[in-house]
């Protein structure tokens, strides 16, 4: 019964101290917010356009 314990402890130690980033925290590059506020709605396509794809023939 102590085996099966202690081997379940060493076993739980080892997962924990392999998992993580090692190092210091690095933080993503702050995302400036003026963009996404200034930026214009996109503007529909004419209605007389049409969006079927043609075929040119050589």
């Amino acid at each position: 019964m102590h085996r099966s314990v202690l081997l379940l402890l060493c076993l739980v130690v080892a997962l924990l101290a392999g998992c993580g980033q090692k190092g210091p925290l690095v933080l993503p590059p702050a995302k400036p917010t003026t963009a996404s506020s200034t930026a214009k709605p996109k503007v529909p396509a004419p209605a007389s356009s049409s969006t079927a794809p043609t075929h040119q023939q050589q």
